[in-house]
């Protein structure tokens, strides 16, 4: 067997995909038509008609400019968090700690802003707040990463257990130092200044932060298909050993892309704060990292699929305001929705994978 070395990749790293994956959103119209008729099953056994909720969530997400917008806003986060397990996953890595990375990217962010933002010009304090979180997500990352390649603990327990200790941090800070003195008492840190927050795109409530989503997305999918530290990536992940006997320097592979997959989680937690919390407080990421790691999942870790992933997740958290408000079911149904969904998707992919 013929290995390529580092110096010479070819021109396009070798696509992994299985050949009938032209047929993948097929399967996926049928694994969600399955989710969505449980979920109809779910509605008759709570007395509600099916066809009227399902009707509300379509007429009041899709004919909405407001609830439209929405979902960008939401999307744009989720893109950047899902980013951050696909880089690792091209290196054969799991990066379960994306929930972690987003906390720990939106504390760093907010002391940045907290600290500068009535003393420079936004745009600086906008700019470093945004790099500060990417900085903040990597070094989380970077924890686990470092553990992985010195003592072998595995990084998908080393990162789920990392996000219980970003949590932490958060509580402690605003519990207690970043505490907003002149608020109201709750746990939370003062507002940014507007001109530190995220500007609008073109007159809307949607924030400049889903350009940044994209240009990573793009960005991403430019690195692993088309670079040498792309392909790299691939065969240390395909197969450590023989990229080892290759003379790939497989450790610092693996550290890059945890580092790589950290910073995208913490700018995506930066994001979050800048365009749309603008201050710390328990939940605020209401398990972002969660989802944009089941996001990935449902594209196989591809860097562009993972737009429309997260656009779709997106839209079901959007469309789960109707349960409550038109239908009045309870605020937990829209998570059954959700997690109907993704677990049909992932176990009609997986199961197609097994039987290839």
């Amino acid at each position: 067997m013929t290995l390529h070395t580092a110096t010479s990749p070819p021109a396009s790293p070798p696509v992994t995909e299985h050949p009938r994956d032209r047929t993948l959103l097929l399967r996926w119209a049928a694994a969600l038509g399955g989710a969505l008729t449980l979920f109809a099953l779910l509605l008759l056994a709570k007395g509600a008609d099916p066809v009227t909720v399902f009707a509300g969530m379509v007429t009041s997400t899709l004919t909405s400019s407001a609830s439209l917008e929405q979902i960008v806003i939401k999307a744009a986060p989720l893109i950047l968090a899902a980013l951050a397990v696909v880089v690792p996953a091209r290196a054969g890595l799991s990066n379960v700690g994306g929930e972690g990375q987003v906390v720990i990217g939106a504390v760093a962010a907010a002391g940045v802003g907290l600290a500068l933002d009535r003393q420079a010009a936004g745009p600086l304090v906008l700019v470093l707040l945004l790099l500060g979180g990417a900085l903040g997500g990597a070094l989380w990352a970077g924890l686990a990463a470092t553990l992985r390649i010195t003592t072998s603990v595995n990084e998908a327990v080393s990162t789920l257990l990392l996000n219980y200790i970003a949590l932490d941090v958060l509580l402690y800070l605003i519990y207690d130092p970043w505490k907003d003195s002149d608020g109201s008492g709750q746990p939370v840190t003062r507002s940014l200044e507007v001109a530190a927050r995220l500007p609008l795109v073109g007159g809307t409530a949607v924030h400049a932060g889903i350009v940044l989503a994209l240009l990573a997305a793009a960005a991403v999918w430019l690195v692993l298909r088309r670079t040498a530290f792309g392909f790299r990536l691939g065969v240390a992940g395909g197969n450590p050993e023989a990229a080892t006997r290759a003379g790939l320097p497989v450790r610092r592979l693996l550290l890059s892309a945890m580092l790589i997959g950290g910073a995208l989680a913490g700018l995506a937690g930066a994001v979050h704060l800048a365009g749309q919390e603008f201050e710390l407080r328990p939940g605020i990421t209401t398990n972002l990292g969660y989802i944009a790691f089941l996001a990935s999942w449902l594209v196989r870790h591809r860097p562009l699929p993972v737009v429309g992933a997260a656009l779709l997740v997106a839209a079901i958290t959007v469309a789960g305001d109707s349960l409550q408000l038109d239908s009045g079911l309870p605020a937990a149904t829209t998570h059954i929705l959700t997690g109907l969904v993704l677990l049909a998707v992932l176990g009609w992919t997986r199961r197609k994978a097994v039987m290839k």
